[in-house]
């Protein structure tokens, strides 16, 4: 028994033990956890902790007297202030309740009175200024604009405008007071001990009470004494003692003790009722309170519990920034080093060629002294005391004429090359050195620019060469200052979708569009890039960034291009048949096609007055379409009298080439949907479908079946008036075969300029019709920039292959 009661109050002891330390841990955690506040609660004017915190328009808080300091720095009159919060109350209520005095009662006031007393609404960086129903009291009417008080605000470095009435209309932050309060009673930071303010002196006691609404400190006898049983000041709100007392809830500081009950989301601020009648909220987005203060904080715990989920990856993130921390003191080192070797072996290679050219110049200096000194020995030779013109002398004593002759010869030719080189004397030598001197300021100069290399600056991207067809096509250039990029990095991504199966929205899905979204092209040599295998009918978001020794540089500006909204159609100009040689030009490559007007229309000249004479020339593509849907584009030159571009029945194409007709005939108008069974039949779809371009507009008719309802008068007659745009650089064609469908797009930004119908029961063709002088060139695929081949063929998209002789 001895044993077993031994045992139990063993394990009693360890739980007890284990309870402590617990509590002791939980304890120890919540300190630390409160102690990692501080620098959440420091005021970023006075860099210490808050006191009386008033919120900022920016919705930074600061206290309130380095508030005021830093306005009255900046000019602004002092602005009134509360008393200060460590003064104890001495109203009459307070004293005694034996010589408690009813207060004198507030005159009533109307919610009009306080409306009119308000004045204008302080403004807010999200709400603008406007006026208010009245004047401000104090102020007369012809004086000018009231001064509107800028915050310096540390934070957001910017000022911020606080409004006409400064600090006033600024509300006080109570939940970081009370913060504040929390983390002081936990951390015992600057605790004073708070007496009570009723004891009478030299007994004063230390308060254990505080009393909300006395706003005032009472030890456990004062506060009996001053809060008997059953009476109103018995239901007073009491909470720790406290040298900042905080009023119960916020109120309006324009309406007095209204009460701050709406939120408006729009303006981002504070409502009482009386603001919320206010013309400037009318459209406003107003929710009560409660239902903000639930949405607001389901929003910021989500938020801390994804964080506080992720501790993981926070201490991961942590880590390897410790490490580039300590890899970025290795690498500074090996760096410097680097940089020291750099200049030693500049040094080595200076004082190398240092050398050289010493060597170089002292050889030129013995050169030219030693033919200086022998020109100074010739001429040594000429003086009268000389060796040559005694000997000369000599010379001339000879009397035998044979020997004089055969001894004089040589001492003629000296004394012959003497007098010359007398007569002529110039330096056997420069002895100035002007070519031996360096010109270093090239040198100079790259030594002054010497520097770290950098990385490329942001590659600019070329809109008007980057185009969206058969694949993307994107081109750019450095800036001209910008340092040399070995190879570039492209990036691009759908826009709108997320790959990887992410949701779009909230923050996994932000963070999952952050890492999975963009698609990379490393390595690209030169300035373009092509990029191939997209989605039809969607818009890419592309961006570049360059890359050297020193790294990767800036990304470019993100540019948007979009995807044609059907496959694209490759087909050449056929130039093989309807085809005027005197009018019509078509290139080599039977993409570019130009019309001249010719002899003919000279001739018809003198019957202009009399009748039309304007001839249409009808170019086909060499492709016939019987089922799918086919993008193409095409580019018209904008000083082209009359071009016109579409599709057409081919049995009517050729019946078109076969028998023209005069343009003034509407039986062969392709604009007019008729052909010469078309009366018969007014509700089948036209054989031809096209838009008409010239003079550097395009003509968009109004009787396309997105338009025919809306134009269509109580007389069951459709308007023929149409609209001009400017000619757009490149005009798209979309052909819906199966819904006999075609669609004209502006080919640069694909915005669908016009739709209409044509008849798709035989194949169809590309077809360009040509009035006057003109020239329209087919859209190159990206795939064939570099391809020189042009086939001349004849192509049907469908299972059989037609006979365009059978029409």
């Amino acid at each position: 028994m001895m044993k077993t009661g031994g045992s139990y109050a063993l394990k009693m002891a360890e739980m007890d033990l284990k309870t402590a330390t617990s509590a002791m841990e939980a304890l120890v955690r919540a300190t630390s956890n409160m102690k990692s506040l501080e620098h959440e609660l420091h005021c970023p004017v006075c860099k210490e902790i808050v006191k009386q915190p008033v919120v900022l328009p920016c919705l930074h808080s600061v206290c309130l007297l380095c508030a005021s300091e830093v306005l009255v720095a900046n000019g602004y009159p002092p602005p009134e202030l509360p008393p200060e919060p460590n003064s104890p109350a001495s109203t009459p209520n307070t004293r005694s309740p034996r010589q408690a005095r009813r207060p004198t009662p507030k005159n009533e006031q109307r919610p009009i009175d306080r409306v009119l007393r308000s004045g204008p609404h302080p403004p807010s960086p999200s709400m603008p200024r406007s006026p208010g129903y009245g004047t401000y009291p104090g102020r007369r009417r012809k004086e000018g604009p009231p001064l509107v008080m800028m915050f310096p605000c540390i934070p957001c470095g910017r000022d911020v405008e606080l409004g006409e009435k400064g600090l006033t209309d600024c509300l006080r932050n109570l939940t970081l007071e009370r913060i504040v309060e929390r983390y002081r009673h936990t951390v015992s930071l600057g605790s004073v001990a708070v007496m009570c303010q009723f004891c009478k002196p030299p007994q004063t006691l230390e308060a254990t009470k505080g009393c909300a609404d006395c706003r005032s400190n009472f030890c456990n006898e004062c506060f009996k004494l001053y809060h008997p049983w059953g009476t109103p000041r018995a239901q007073h709100e009491h909470i720790q003692p406290t040298l900042n007392f905080r009023p119960k809830v916020l109120t309006c500081p324009e309406h007095d003790q209204e009460k701050l009950q709406f939120y408006c989301r729009s303006c981002q601020r504070l409502l009482c009722p009386l603001c919320k009648l206010r013309r400037i909220h009318t459209g406003h987005k107003i929710l009560p309170v409660a239902q903000a203060y639930q949405a607001l904080k389901e929003k910021i715990t989500k938020e801390m519990n994804y964080i506080l989920s992720n501790q993981d990856t926070v201490l991961a993130q942590i880590t390897q920034l410790e490490s580039s921390i300590t890899q970025t003191e290795v690498n500074s080192v090996s760096a410097r080093e680097q940089l020291a070797q750099s200049i030693r072996d500049l040094t080595a290679a200076l004082a190398e060629r240092h050398a050289s050219l010493t060597q170089a110049l002292e050889g030129a200096r013995q050169k030219r002294g030693e033919a200086l000194a022998a020109q100074v020995a010739e001429r040594r030779g000429l003086l009268e005391h000389a060796g040559l013109m005694a000997y000369t002398q000599e010379l001339l004593k000879e009397t035998d004429q044979p020997c004089f002759v055969q001894a004089s010869r040589q001492t003629h030719n000296r004394l012959s090359k003497a007098i010359e080189n007398l007569q002529h004397f110039t330096l056997a030598a420069d002895p100035s050195f002007r070519h031996f001197q360096l010109d270093v300021s090239k040198e100079l100069k790259l030594l002054t620019e010497l520097n770290f290399i950098q990385v490329p600056l942001a590659p600019v991207i070329d809109t008007q060469r980057s185009l969206a067809y058969d694949q993307l096509f994107l081109c750019w250039r450095l800036p001209p200052e910008s340092s040399p990029s070995w190879h570039f990095s492209v990036e691009y991504r759908r826009r709108g979708v997320v790959p990887g199966g992410a949701s779009r929205g909230g923050i996994r899905g932000g963070l999952a569009a952050a890492r999975w979204g963009w698609q990379r092209m490393d390595e690209v040599s030169g300035s373009s890039a092509v990029i191939d295998r997209l989605e039809m009918d969607s818009v890419y978001v592309l961006r570049v960034r360059g890359c050297n020794k020193a790294g990767y540089g800036e990304y470019s500006e993100e540019v948007y291009l979009h995807t044609p909204p059907a496959p694209v159609l490759n087909f050449y100009l056929d130039s093989r048949w309807g085809l005027h040689a005197d009018r019509l030009v078509v290139s080599k490559e039977q993409r570019c096609a130009r019309s001249v007007p010719g002899l003919s229309l000279l001739q018809a000249a003198d019957h202009a007055l009399t009748s039309c004479h304007l001839t249409s020339d009808l170019l086909v593509g060499d492709v016939a379409i019987t089922q799918g849907r086919h993008y193409w584009a095409c580019s018209v030159e904008p000083g082209s009298y009359l071009v016109k571009v579409g599709v057409g029945l081919e049995s009517k194409l050729q019946e078109w080439f076969h028998l023209p007709q005069d343009m003034a005939s509407p039986r062969y108008d392709p604009d007019s949907g008729h052909d010469s069974g078309a009366e018969d039949a007014l509700d089948s779809a036209p054989p031809f479908c096209f838009l008409t371009m010239g003079m550097g507009k395009i003509y968009l008719p109004q009787h396309s079946y997105h338009h025919q309802q809306r134009d269509t008068n109580s007389n069951g007659h459709s308007s023929p008036a149409g609209l001009t745009y400017p000619l757009p650089p490149r005009l798209g064609v979309c052909l819906d075969f199966e819904k006999g469908r075609v669609t004209f797009y502006d080919a640069h930004s694909l915005r669908p300029l016009w739709e209409g119908h044509v008849d798709c029961t035989g194949p169809v063709c590309p077809a360009f019709c040509f009035i006057g002088g003109g020239a329209l060139q087919l859209q190159e695929l990206v795939a064939n920039r570099n391809a020189d081949q042009t086939p001349v063929r004849r192509v049907t998209i469908q299972p059989r292959v037609s006979n365009l002789n059978n029409g």
